[in-house]
């Protein structure tokens, strides 16, 4: 398997810990927790995309050097 299929394992359960501890639920309104949640796993999904290339071409570069 490809090694970014592990790091998105690794990074995905991360990165919706790390959004959840955002509060965000100030900014919605009250009883709408279905629209809460897709956001959450939204935003989860776009950094874990973002640090998984980042990390990626990181490991790709150094192995290159």
């Amino acid at each position: 398997m490809n090694i970014k299929f592990y790091i998105y394992i690794l990074v995905i359960p991360l990165m919706i810990w790390t959004v959840m501890s955002l509060n965000l639920e100030r900014y919605f309104k009250k009883g709408h927790t279905t629209q809460i949640k897709i956001f959450y796993i939204t935003i989860s999904l776009i950094f874990a995309y973002l640090l998984v290339n980042f990390l990626y071409d990181f490991y790709s570069v150094s192995a290159i050097v």
